[in-house]
């Protein structure tokens, strides 16, 4: 495992590798909008889903057919894919200034409270891949429903380097 003071020194392409993360093939729209925009030095990404493969790895509602672990490893699983996508519009995940803003939506049962310990399973990867002095802030909702039926979607705001 990699340290934090190692984390803080090394790209986050080489954090990648310390970890031994290998990211899955970039996501590919599942309608008519694109994976990401750019506008100045913000490159604003399309909402993410647990899905590999184009099948979705999660199914439910957390609090309902699934417990907040299994929501925290589907928000580990959509960060991946958004991280994937940000490799593939970016060339390398190294040209990340910062993560700007995180938005983790979580499809729940009425009643569920747990919603920042599902998100951080999706902060938590960030913090790995780019370190601390990156880290976003972070909306986290709770909704109805989500694309697929899956349990999370994440967005998120990155701010790079030319």
């Amino acid at each position: 495992m990699v340290n934090h003071q190692q984390a803080q020194a090394a790209g986050a392409e080489r954090r990648l590798q310390d970890l031994g993360i290998t990211l899955p093939p970039p996501p590919t729209p599942l309608g008519a909008y694109v994976e990401a925009v750019r506008t100045g030095k913000l490159v604003f990404f399309s909402g993410m889903l647990p899905v590999v493969d184009r099948k979705p790895r999660y199914i439910g509602r957390v609090g309902g057919a699934l417990k907040s672990e299994d929501g925290r490893k589907a928000a580990e699983t959509a960060t991946l894919s958004a991280l994937a996508a940000a490799r593939e519009y970016l060339g390398s995940l190294d040209k990340v200034v910062r993560v700007v803003k995180l938005g983790v939506y979580i499809a729940t049962e009425g009643d569920f409270r747990d919603h920042p310990k599902v998100a951080d399973g999706a902060s938590e990867m960030l913090l790995q891949v780019f370190g601390e002095d990156r880290l976003s802030g972070r909306v986290v909702l709770g909704v109805a429903s989500l694309p697929l039926g899956v349990p999370i979607e994440i967005e998120f705001v990155l701010e790079v380097e030319d």
